[in-house]
């Protein structure tokens, strides 16, 4: 998962450089998978709402499924 950690314009050939790695590992597919095929993976679910960089929002949401598996 990738967040801005500051703002400016990126152009092609510009480089992309990762400035921190979550111990927790979560990857784009990750989340992907949490809101599609995957959607009560409890483990996959405690190590998003883990992830710092995660938005708030997100988090909530994933929160509500670790209580409620119908959600």
């Amino acid at each position: 998962y990738f967040a801005v950690a500051t703002e400016g314009e990126v152009g092609a050939g510009d480089a992309v450089e990762p400035v921190a790695v979550a111990k927790e590992g979560l990857t784009v597919a990750d989340v992907v998978r949490l809101y599609t095929v995957d959607a009560n993976n409890q483990e996959l679910l405690r190590r998003a709402v883990e992830t710092p960089g995660l938005p708030d929002g997100w988090k909530d949401r994933f929160r509500k499924r670790l209580r409620d598996r119908d959600a």
